[in-house]
């Protein structure tokens, strides 16, 4: 099963965090299949960059966010396009 997740980057207490495919047997920080977006929680406002298309396009392979993940797409509209482009194809 594919997720799409964080992978932790950075030095003790200044993390940034890469938005990644990665099959879930994998370690958190272990390889990964495409990274799809950045995320910094330490910025201010937090920096988010989402490759939308990428996004896109491992949803509807299947991939199952995170939670965190999941927030960050429907904080970027992505959840909600990719709900409406679902019951578009119906």
């Amino acid at each position: 099963m594919v997720k799409i997740r964080l992978q932790r980057f950075g030095t003790t207490k200044r993390p940034f965090y890469r938005i990644v495919a990665a099959d879930s047997h994998k370690k958190r920080d272990g390889r990964y299949l495409e990274i799809v977006g950045l995320y910094d929680p330490t910025k201010e406002p937090a920096f988010v960059e989402i490759d939308k298309t990428l996004a896109m396009k491992w949803l509807q392979f299947g991939a199952q966010p995170t939670d965190t993940v999941k927030n960050l797409f429907s904080k970027s509209g992505i959840i909600a396009d990719f709900v409406e482009s679902k019951k578009s194809k119906k």
